[in-house]
């Protein structure tokens, strides 16, 4: 099999700065060992996430230019309203100014005290989002997407026994919304089966609980089920998600994924009344329907966006990106999720870092020690951004320990990713110097985006 080339030709660039690993040392010590306080332009590689991180096509650009910034009915909301309305088959479309924006309005209108929302994995903001509106937010991820190291095709599916008992032991009148999330971020990547999502449908059906899709990376996932389940292998991607979404009552979306836009997302709905309630939120919060916080030309770039993320020769080079990274570190014996993801390589931080506690983030060390490394940029997906406390101020640590490295789309080469494997596999080879970290500020919710740490010395 010949090498499966970019497809895409490069007609703009953008210099990354090179500095020394003592430099960089200095630089994370001033930001708190937290890399989100870490300026951009100290960054020689940015994996700290896909989202918004893009680079845009010829045509988005020139979409740019044709974007109507009427106050209300600009001609570019009916093209973006026209493109989503083709690719999902749900009727009405609300458009906001990102995917936290969306899930901020719906949440407010249907969460509450009492209330609870199941998915196979809320990510952070959502997850913030459900919680402030005094919700709780209930992961009922399936077996095997807990086990890191062992591959399984669908590992980002729900627990469908788990789903029927949960609605057996709370009811399903405390419980206003099922959310798949496609891919399963938060479950390192991982593509959620049509089969999944039909049993699921099924279930919800049962007990009148309205389904949602969280379609941030939807393209990805529906290349995945044409990869991977049987009886897709001869289906379009842009079927495959009609598909899918004829299963849900509605979804979420950030643009910033899998719409290669730079800002955006909407939600997308078929109860009127719900969408009635939604609009009337948005107007004193985003903006007028037509616009919902974005300009127009946003609207033009998403709506071209949502078109070319549907090219398989696209997505095959896409999804292979991933696998090529994965490959490299698991040749290396580098603990890595496996099989690859749609978007992300995701590191096991609890076995790349066994000799560090849950209790001193080695999740976080890893981010530390890639960075001072090689000035990587990423994310810890663990007990950093989603452990609790108890009632004991004792952490309850999240379900996984991964580090998260997002690729973000047509932007990096492939000597760029080879760099990346490179200094993976030099701080795995010396990983017993790497430390823990304790948190010494932190914000109420969403602490990781803020917090503030330090090594533990002894």
């Amino acid at each position: 099999m010949k090498t499966i080339i970019e497809p895409f030709r490069i007609k703009s660039v953008e210099p990354i700065y090179f500095n020394t690993k003592e430099e960089r040392i200095a630089i994370l010590e001033e930001a708190y060992y937290n890399t989100f306080l870490i300026k951009s332009k100290d960054v020689l590689i940015d994996l700290l996430t896909d989202s918004g991180t893009s680079a845009m096509s010829s045509n988005q650009w020139a979409g740019i230019m044709q974007g109507d910034e009427s106050y209300a009915g600009s001609p570019s909301f009916f093209r973006f309203e026209e493109t989503i309305q083709q690719i999902t088959g749900l009727p009405l479309v609300i458009p906001t100014h990102q995917g936290r924006a969306s899930e901020k309005i719906l949440f407010s209108i249907m969460g509450g005290p009492g209330k609870y929302f199941v998915s196979n994995t809320l990510f952070d903001t959502t997850r913030a989002n459900i919680e402030f509106s005094g919700a709780e937010g209930v992961d009922l991820l399936c077996e095997e997407g807990k086990h890191p190291s062992i591959p399984a095709p669908f590992k980002g599916n729900m627990n469908t026994e788990a789903l029927k008992q949960f609605i057996v032991e709370k009811g399903a009148a405390n419980i206003p919304l099922c959310i798949i999330t496609v891919t399963n971020n938060s479950g390192g990547g991982q593509p959620v089966s049509m089969q999944n999502i039909k049993e699921v449908r099924k279930i919800c059906t049962q007990h009148n609980i309205p389904l949602f899709i969280d379609a941030c990376r939807f393209a990805e996932n529906s290349y995945f089920i044409k990869l991977r389940e049987p009886g897709y292998a001869n289906i379009s991607v842009r079927e495959i998600a009609k598909e899918l979404f004829s299963y849900s009552d509605g979804c979420t979306m950030s643009a910033k994924k899998d719409a290669f836009a730079n800002i955006g997302g909407f939600l997308a709905m078929r109860d009127e009344a719900l969408a009635l309630k939604c609009r009337n939120l948005l107007v004193i919060t985003e903006g007028f329907p037509t616009y919902g916080g974005l300009a127009g030309r946003d609207l033009e770039a998403i709506a071209i966006g949502l078109n070319e993320v549907l090219d398989e020769n696209y997505l095959q080079y896409r999804i292979r990106s991933i696998e090529y990274l994965t490959t490299k570190l698991v040749e290396a014996g580098v603990p890595v999720m496996q099989p690859a993801g749609g978007h992300a390589v995701y590191l096991d931080a609890k076995a790349f870092l066994s000799h560090i506690p849950v209790q001193q983030y080695p999740g976080q060390a890893l981010v530390c020690a890639l960075y001072n490394e090689g000035g990587i940029r990423s994310v810890e997906i663990g007990s950093l951004m989603f452990g609790k406390y108890d009632e004991q101020l004792q952490l309850i640590p999240a379900a996984l320990e991964l580090v998260r490295l997002a690729i973000p789309r047509r932007v990096y080469t492939q000597s760029h990713i080879d760099y990346v494997a490179e200094v993976i596999i030099e701080v795995y080879q010396n990983r017993s110097q790497i430390k823990g970290l304790t948190i010494v500020e932190e914000a109420p919710m969403l602490r990781h985006f803020t917090a503030k740490l330090k090594p533990i010395q002894n």
